[in-house]
C-alpha cells in the first residue's frame, strides 16, 4: 500500500507541569509567547493555554497543560514534555494507512482538538496487535488547514 498523505511540519509541542502558572511566567512573560487560548477538558483532565511561536503558517502552537485533578488520568504533566503534535496533509489517509501497516493508536479516533483542527493520537507503546507506536512519544496527527498545506508544500 503506497502512502497517500505527507507529515507537513511541526504543528505543537505540548508541555504539562503541575502548576500552569509557573509554565505560563515561563513561556508568555519570559520567553514572549503570545497566549491564543484557554481548553479546559474533564474528560481529558487537563486545564490548558494555547501558546503560539512564530507567525503565519510557520507559527508553532506550545500547549502548557496542568492536570484539574493530578490523581487522574491522563497525567498530562508526565512526562512534562507531553507530546508532539504534526501536521499531516490528510489526516484519515494517514490513519488508514497507518492502521494497515499496524500502527497503534489511542482511543478516541479522529476528533476535534484543543485547537480546532481534527486530531489523532499515535500511542506512545505498541501490543502485539498493533506494534508499530511512538516508540516511548505520544504523538498526536494535526489536520493541516489548506493554507498551512499550500504553504508547506511550496517548501518541501
Amino acid at each position: 500500500v503506497s502512502r497517500k498523505f505527507n507529515i507537513l511540519g511541526i504543528q505543537q509541542i505540548a508541555i504539562g507541569g503541575s502548576n500552569k502558572a509557573a509554565l505560563s511566567k515561563l513561556w508568555v512573560d519570559i520567553f514572549g509567547l503570545k497566549k491564543l487560548d484557554t481548553f479546559i477538558s474533564e474528560k481529558e483532565n487537563v486545564d490548558e493555554d494555547i501558546l503560539s511561536l512564530g507567525q503565519g503558517v510557520h507559527a508553532v502552537e506550545v500547549d502548557i497543560m496542568q492536570p484539574l485533578d493530578p490523581e487522574k488520568k491522563p497525567k498530562v504533566n508526565v512526562p512534562p514534555l507531553n507530546h508532539i503534535g504534526l501536521w499531516v496533509d490528510d489526516i484519515q489517509n494517514a490513519v488508514d494507512y497507518l492502521t494497515q501497516e499496524g500502527m497503534r493508536f489511542t482511543p478516541g479516533g479522529i476528533r476535534p482538538g484543543a485547537a480546532g483542527h481534527n486530531v489523532v493520537f499515535i500511542h506512545p507503546k505498541g501490543n502485539e496487535q498493533f506494534p508499530l507506536c511512538g516508540e516511548g512519544v505520544l504523538i498526536e496527527l494535526v489536520q493541516a488547514p489548506s493554507n498551512v498545506i499550500d504553504a508547506l508544500r511550496k517548501e518541501q
